[in-house]
């Protein structure tokens, strides 16, 4: 049986890398099955044995994207600089890396778009901006400890939200105008 269950999550891995090629080309409305056992090379059957409608498919093909989205990482360079300089070259990092993959950036706001009418792709939405959101807030903490007066009345959840905000609107602009 290991052989076997190794298989079948080999051929999984293998549809969802199918999927996101799709779906990274041509956006969500275009995905179907068909389209994703002929990109896979596998036989429809197959495909619907792993997952038995789309709707099944476009939740698990959100879970691998999200798998595969980097967290949040200083670079070397600003990892012993002052807190506040630390934030902004995350910052910088993050939107040149959410701006440097178009493909993928168009897929997310197809999930984004989605999600205001799935209550599953929203209920992994929410579950993601909140985990970025965490993220921040061990440099945010930092951050006031170190700056007082300038963040007092700005409680640190407040903080990661606008900035997780600050990120996804530079990913709007991005899809918005690419240059």
């Amino acid at each position: 049986m290991p052989g076997q269950k190794a298989a079948e999550a080999e051929r999984r891995a293998q549809i969802l890398e199918a999927a996101y090629e799709i779906a990274a080309a041509d956006g969500l409305d275009r995905l179907t099955m068909r389209r994703v056992a002929a990109e896979a090379g596998l036989s429809h059957g197959l495909v619907h044995f792993h997952f038995r409608s789309k709707a099944e498919l476009l939740l698990a093909l959100l879970d691998w994207v999200l798998e595969r989205t980097p967290e949040y990482t200083l670079p070397a360079s600003a990892r012993a600089v002052e807190p506040l300089d630390r934030l902004l070259a995350l910052l910088r990092q993050e939107v040149r890396r959410l701006t440097s993959d178009r493909r993928r950036l168009l897929l997310f706001f197809d999930f984004w778009s989605l999600g205001t009418r799935h209550p599953g792709i929203r209920g992994r939405m929410r579950a993601e901006f909140a985990r970025r959101r965490d993220a921040f807030r061990p440099m945010l903490e930092e951050l006031r400890r170190a700056e007082p007066d300038r963040f007092r009345g700005t409680s640190v959840d407040a903080m990661a939200a606008a900035l997780v905000a600050l990120i996804k609107g530079a990913a709007v602009q991005a899809v918005l105008d690419p240059r």
